[in-house]
């Protein structure tokens, strides 16, 4: 089975999920935002943030496109929401004194020359960049762990990028992503995580999910995700883009605990456990006389029948097997049978 190493976290099917707490650009260009999402995400259990990095002059030209969920163009957004090097140095640094990890999507070859700079330990590629094969080709260069989100793009678009990856000996995440803001429910498509693991069993494979709430995150890790990235927020109510589907610290915390409780209940087999023995003991019925039996006498349900606790030796399963069968001493009302008392 794939594993993935990000930092000193090993992220795989043997692992519990790593939680992404997808930042991006909810601070609105506001560096104490950003570093009170740090905090709360911290104060939740996050092991993981992401923000999203910004150089508009190599990332786009002047523009008047704008995105289905938003009322103004892309580029008066970036232009506003994107941070100085120095900004994103510094919450780099505040992240990793919480002991958490730092990641960023890159946006341009620009912004992946910034990070590589900073040192980050790995790449997330959004769903946008997932075939901007010269950008993806460009990150893979740096020889770091990739998460890649594939929005947007069906398996053969994918391949391409993975193929990239691989060329570069680059380890790698996919994450099964829905381009829709908020993303319905019947869109999420989670069957496709099983596809693309696969399609491409060599990669880890993750949801990034927009779609409202946790439910499908935690759906997630039992058809396979080793990774959940949410958008996240300190406060509902602050303005932004990606607010209105943005988990809060009280569901971050919820979908950490949730995963890592999903997780643990995965695999096993459909067998009796050492642990249930106490739970057996009271809850399993045995054979017992329903009134007082002399020898010589033949076993019906007239005379046996089936009551708890499960302590005596002939259990409520073998019951059919007594009966008809002719009783070797008197045996009294109450008394649960044993294979000793019958012929």
């Amino acid at each position: 089975m794939p594993e993935l190493r990000i930092g000193s976290r090993i992220v795989g099917l043997q692992t519990p999920p790593l939680v992404i707490a997808e930042i991006g650009i909810n601070h609105e260009g506001s560096l104490q935002k950003a570093l009170r999402m740090v905090d709360d995400a911290a104060a939740a259990g996050c092991e993981c943030v992401k923000f999203q990095c910004h150089i508009i002059a190599d990332e786009m030209v002047p523009n008047q496109v704008v995105p289905g969920n938003a009322k103004e163009t892309i580029w008066e957004i970036m232009q506003r929401c994107a941070l100085s090097e120095e900004e994103e140095r510094r919450l780099k640094e505040h992240v990793e004194s919480r002991g958490m990890i730092y990641l960023s999507t890159p946006f341009s070859r620009a912004a992946a020359i910034r990070l590589e700079k900073m040192g980050v330990v790995a790449y997330k590629i959004g769903s946008g960049e997932c075939n901007n094969y010269p950008l993806v080709e460009h990150i893979a260069s740096y020889r770091r762990p990739v998460i890649l989100s594939t929005g947007m793009n069906d398996l053969t678009s994918v391949a391409r990028a993975v193929e990239i990856l691989r060329a570069a000996a680059v380890p790698f995440a996919l994450m099964h992503c829905t381009s829709i803001y908020p993303t319905p429910y019947e869109k999420v498509r989670l069957g496709a995580i099983r596809e693309i693991s696969a399609a491409f069993p060599d990669a880890v494979v993750g949801l990034s999910d927009h779609s409202l709430g946790n439910y499908t995150c935690l759906a997630a890790v039992a058809v396979g995700a080793s990774l959940l990235e949410k958008h996240f927020t300190s406060d509902k109510a602050w303005p932004g883009p990606d607010i209105a589907l943005s988990i809060d610290p009280r569901q971050l915390q919820e979908l950490i605990v949730g995963a890592c409780a999903v997780h643990a209940a995965l695999g096993g087999s459909k067998s009796v456990l050492p642990e249930e023995a106490p739970t057996v003991n009271f809850a399993y019925a045995c054979v017992v006389s329903i009134r007082d039996i002399r020898a010589g006498e033949r076993l019906s349900r007239e005379n046996i029948w089936v009551k708890r606790p499960g302590t005596g030796p002939i259990k409520a399963a073998d019951f059919s097997h007594l009966l008809g069968k002719v009783a070797q001493r008197n045996i009294p009302v109450n008394s649960q049978l044993s294979w000793a008392d019958l012929a």
